[in-house]
This record gives structure tokens, C-alpha cells and sequence, in this order.
């Protein structure tokens, strides 16, 4: 019978080389999954690896696709790093995108290109509000963080129904579930004519290199890790839990929040059902991958937008299914957490213990009763 037993000391090469064993891992079972779909596996690892990247409108593209996975992804890095598990960022995600189409909605023609900055923080308030469910439920009535992140992201995408098929629905829209477009004043300045490219992408850097100095430089940064990795530790020297509860979730919210402003008013330009396309839950295969690291989290962002423009272009290029590009992140995830394991844990077989041991009881009475 297999057992894991802990490594003395698990290898610190390793463990970085993880999300790249990773990768190699699901690579090989997608060419392996392709061969059995019929396809031709280096024209389908194409579709996935090289077309993402071969021009500069792809890359664009991609950086339109990991805009939201990094701020979602940091966020969540955050929660991970102080041992708060959210798990409803997509729920932030998408009142966020409310919160920010709420106040887009009010534009007329002639109203200033400031709005765009009420835009963005009416998107922080609304994840951070969603967000700020969790807290208070977890604090006051300690219920599972997880259970209730979970489900607020139904409950979001009920409100997002209700308002797209309700009172924000468009009238002129030929009864299409969606609001109006957004005034020209409200778009997400664009950075390069003639691509989806926007500020967004800056912010999120910005965002990234501001996650980086919270966790590493600063008095409160360290109190959050240390409440994560030793609670006990954590308490006598004084760290407060709730504290360091509230700020994680409320940190995660705001840029899962301005994931969703930036996502409505940037490339949609409108609110729609469609609004809720998966970045939660795809931010959190980001945030192990990038090791709950900002700068791994924006590599392990660009890695997954590849992921989500490959299967649209192995879908519509192949004829492959649409949930190709779930079932590559679910691989990824599952081959992380396996490299992860044996680089903490080796394998030992249990029969050959007892084997060992069973022996050693046979012959020790054997060796009493020999003459000395």
C-alpha cells in the first residue's frame, strides 16, 4: 500500500520549477486528449501556444485577456497569503461590473472623460460591498468563507439577470437582454488604435507592483502572512484577526471590483448576461500557478489568457468543444497540485515497512536464545 511521507527538507528549486512541470505535464495529456479527439495534436498545441503570440494584435489580445485574471488573481493571492479562502471573486467580478455600468449609464454626449474615473471606483465599492458580506458573516457568526463566497456569486449573477432583463434593459435594444452602450466618454482610453488595448493593463501592473510592496514592505503586509502561516504566532504578537480578515477580503473585492468596471466599460462598452465569463474562478488557478507571488501571478495571467484565445481559435478553427479551454486549466491546476505533493511528500510503500518490521520481530527472539 502507497503512503506520503514528508521530505526532510523539500527542494526550493523545485518548488519554483513546479508551475512549469506543471505545464509540461498538461501538455503531454492534451497532446495524449487530442490524439483521441481525432485532431492533429501539434496543429491543436498550435491553436493554443504559438497563435496567441505570433503578431503584435495577439499580444494585445492577451493583455485585454489577462488585464482582469491579474487584479482578480492578486486579490486573491492576498486572501490566500493571510489563510482566507474567497472563493466568489467572480461574484465581486460581476458587481463590480454593475456598481461601474450603474454609474456609465448615467452619460450623455457631452459629459466629460472624468467619468471615467467614477466608473473605476464605483467598481471598487461594489466588490468591496460584495465582498464585505463575507467578512461580516465570517466574523460575526463564523460562517465558512468559503461556502458564502461561493454562493454570493449566484447571487450576483441573479442581480445581473434581473437588472440586464428588467429595468436596465435597453428599449430600443430589439428586446435583447442588455443595457444601452455605454456614451463615447465612458470607453477605457485605449492605448494602441486599432486594438481592444486600454489603460486597464497599466493599471493592472500598477496593481501588481502595489501588491508587491503591501505584502513585503510594509508593517501590515507582514502582519496578514504571518496570520496565514502561524495563527498562533500571529496572535501573541499581537496581530488582530479580524483585522487581518477584513483587509484581505476587502482588498480582494476592490480589484475583483475594478476587474469588472474596467471589463464593462472597456472592451464590452455595455452590460450584459454575458458579463460573468469565468475570470473568478480562472484567477484562482493564476494565483497558485503564480505561487501567490504578484509578479508570478501576472506570468501565470499571460499563461491562461493564451489559454482562453487558444480554445476559441481551436474551436472555431478544429470544430474542438468550447469547454476545451476549462478542462486545460483544470489540467494545469491538477498538475500543479500533484508536482506540489511529491516535492513535499515522496512516496513510500507501506507493505515493505511491515515486511521490514516483522522480520526484525521474528529474528530478535532467534538471536537471544544463540550462545554468545
Amino acid at each position: 500500500m502507497l503512503r506520503l511521507e514528508a521530505r526532510p527538507q523539500p527542494s526550493q528549486a523545485m518548488s519554483l520549477a513546479s508551475p512549469l512541470l506543471a505545464l509540461a505535464v498538461t501538455v503531454v495529456i492534451g497532446i495524449v486528449m487530442f490524439a483521441l479527439l481525432g485532431k492533429d495534436p501539434l496543429r491543436a498545441l498550435q491553436m493554443f501556444f504559438w497563435e496567441p503570440i505570433r503578431s503584435g494584435y495577439a499580444w494585445t489580445e492577451i493583455a485585454v485577456k489577462a488585464t482582469p485574471l491579474v487584479l482578480i488573481g492578486l486579490g486573491l493571492a492576498i486572501c490566500y497569503r493571510s489563510n482566507v479562502w474567497n472563493i466568489g471573486a467572480e461574484g465581486q467580478y460581476v458587481i463590480g461590473a454593475v456598481f461601474g455600468s450603474g454609474i456609465a449609464m448615467q452619460a450623455a454626449t457631452d459629459t466629460p472623460r472624468a467619468i471615467v474615473v467614477a466608473i473605476l471606483l464605483a467598481g471598487i465599492v461594489g466588490g468591496m460591498l460584495w465582498a464585505a458580506i463575507v467578512a461580516l458573516l465570517r466574523d460575526r457568526f463564523n460562517a465558512n468563507e468559503i461556502l458564502v463566497s461561493l454562493m454570493l456569486v449566484y447571487v450576483a449573477v441573479l442581480v445581473l439577470g434581473y437588472l440586464v432583463y428588467g429595468p436596465w434593459k435597453d428599449p430600443k435594444g430589439y428586446n435583447f437582454p442588455q443595457t444601452i452602450t455605454f456614451a463615447a466618454s465612458t470607453r477605457i482610453p485605449r492605448l494602441v488604435e486599432g486594438s481592444r488595448l486600454n489603460i486597464g493593463v497599466l493599471i493592472a501592473l500598477a496593481a501588481a507592483a502595489l501588491a508587491w510592496l503591501f505584502l513585503f514592505r510594509t508593517y501590515r503586509g507582514f502582519a496578514l502572512q504571518v496570520g496565514g502561516l502561524a495563527p498562533a504566532a500571529a496572535r501573541y504578537a499581537g496581530f488582530s484577526s479580524r483585522r487581518a480578515l477584513w483587509s484581505a477580503l476587502l482588498i480582494s473585492g476592490a480589484l475583483a471590483g475594478l476587474a469588472g468596471a474596467l471589463e464593462a466599460a472597456g472592451p464590452l462598452g455595455q452590460l450584459t448576461p454575458h458579463v460573468p465569463v469565468g475570470y473568478g474562478f480562472a484567477a484562482i488557478i493564476v494565483a497558485f500557478v503564480g505561487r501567490l507571488h504578484p509578479v508570478g501571478v501576472v506570468f501565470a495571467a499571460i499563461l491562461m489568457s493564451m489559454f482562453y484565445i487558444g480554445g476559441e481559435l481551436a474551436q472555431s478553427r478544429l470544430g474542438l468543444p468550447k469547454a476545451l479551454t476549462g478542462v486545460f486549466q483544470g489540467l494545469l491546476l491538477f498538475a500543479l497540485l500533484a508536482c506540489d505533493t511529491l516535492i513535499h511528500y515522496r512516496v513510500r510503500w507501506r507493505g515493505a515497512v511491515r515486511s521490514h518490521a516483522g522480520t526484525s520481530s521474528v529474528a530478535a527472539p532467534l538471536a537471544a536464545k544463540e550462545p554468545s
